[in-house]
């Protein structure tokens, strides 16, 4: 009977099994170290289209960039245009100053005109006065008005001047910002967008009366200037510049207002007080006139009477004197008459008729001497008030010009002549 033999488990040789095995293994080492690459290649390598994405992401930087330059150029064309307005209100001032400086002028003149007309006055008439005050008053308010508004006329022009340089700083400044924008829409309705800028952008009342302000300047933040971005210190220094050049500018014209007003008034008051002055010296004139005129009658009515008792005295005097010829005498006026001879045959019998006759004479030789002397007097004191009113009359009349004159040419629509 056969005996049955026991085959083994495994035929091979166990080194050519695990030399198999090993090799699975790193077969499938290898496959998971690919697999892994594969997933790393997937989130880490190249896209085929990088070219495209490239210049995707290049497109939207240079999009954003550009809205931010273009907020900055709004800002900066805004600045541009509030500070043409601050120079077109402020040369509005200067012009109203220079206006009102050339009335000062005029009235200068005026002032002198009226002083070398009243100087020719009559000789008596030249007295300075209060009148003459007034005007020496009114000549130092002028003076002082002038140079008071001399002064502000130069700061206002260096002002427009530094008005003038920071419009040209920002226009050239917005020019250079500009030049990245000329493929993009400038409109403030695209800048107005916040959820799209950096800066914060809302209506807000212009610093330039009258105007609004659709942005603003004031919301610019600290930390978004940079040297190699849309806002550059450059810009944020311009910005300031320019604000605080408005804030200087709005400030001046206040100011220049105020120093206008308070000179036409001055003016108005000064003026005012020399016409009324003048007035009242017209009407002192003419008072002290009217009286002279009373004067003058009441001389020549006294006159009248002293030439009157002067004839009246010479008719007399001749009366006394007699005839001039012995012969005209009449019998009862002879001295030695029949009655007088009778009388005197007696002694101490002298009668002082003749004694009397001469003393009488005399006495009226004297009154005639003194009546003459008293017309004569009055003759003078006739001329003295004559001339004085002649005097006060011209005075009247000239200080009367002068305030005609001064009054119609208040309104100063007259050419000034001479330069200052």
């Amino acid at each position: 009977m056969a005996v049955a033999v026991k085959s083994p488990a495994t035929i091979g040789p166990e080194s050519w099994k695990n030399r198999s095995l090993r090799g699975m293994k790193l077969a499938q080492s290898v496959i998971a170290n690919s697999d892994r690459n594969c997933d790393i290649g997937r989130s880490t390598d190249t896209l085929p289209h990088i070219r495209d994405v490239l210049a995707t992401l290049s497109n939207d930087e240079i999009r954003k960039y550009m809205r931010e330059v273009r907020v900055i150029v709004a800002k900066l064309r805004e600045s541009l245009l509030e500070t043409n307005e601050e120079i077109k209100a402020l040369t509005r001032g200067k012009e109203a100053l220079e206006r009102t400086i050339e009335h000062t002028r005029k009235d200068l003149q005026l002032n002198r005109d009226s002083k070398f007309i009243r100087v020719t006055r009559p000789p008596v008439e030249k007295e300075r006065d209060g009148a003459d005050d007034l005007l020496e008053a009114e000549h130092t308010h002028l003076m002082n008005c002038k140079r008071t508004l001399e002064l502000q006329l130069k700061s206002v022009q260096q002002h427009l001047q530094c008005l003038e340089s920071i419009r040209k700083r920002t226009f050239a400044s917005l020019q250079e910002r500009s030049r990245v924008l000329d493929i993009l829409c400038h409109s403030l309705a695209a800048v107005l967008r916040p959820e799209r800028d950096i800066l914060i952008l809302k209506p807000n009342r212009s610093q330039v009366e009258g105007r609004n302000s659709m942005v603003d300047p004031s919301k610019m933040e600290s930390d978004k200037i940079d040297a190699l971005g849309p806002y550059t210190p450059e810009v944020d220094h311009l910005l300031g510049d320019a604000t605080d050049a408005r804030n200087q500018s709005a400030y001046l014209r206040r100011e220049l207002r105020c120093t206008i007003d308070r000179v036409d008034k001055l003016k108005q008051a000064a003026h005012k007080s020399v016409n009324e002055g003048l007035t009242q010296k017209v009407a002192e004139t003419i008072t002290l006139k009217q009286h002279l005129n009373l004067g003058v009658g009441e001389n020549r009515h006294a006159l009248h009477r002293a030439q009157r008792w002067y004839d009246a005295t010479e008719k007399a005097f001749g009366y006394t004197q007699g005839p001039v010829q012995y012969s005209d005498l009449k019998t009862s006026e002879h001295l030695d008459r029949p009655l007088v001879r009778l009388y005197q045959r007696h002694p101490g019998t002298q009668l002082p008729e003749a004694q009397e006759n001469i003393k009488s004479g005399v006495g009226l030789i004297q009154s005639l001497t003194a009546t003459s002397r008293n017309i004569g007097m009055l003759r003078i004191a006739e001329r003295k008030l004559k001339d004085d009113k002649r005097s006060k009359s011209a005075a009247a009349d000239i200080d009367s010009s002068v305030i005609r004159m001064r009054r119609s040419k208040n309104d100063r629509r007259w050419c000034l002549g001479t330069a200052f």
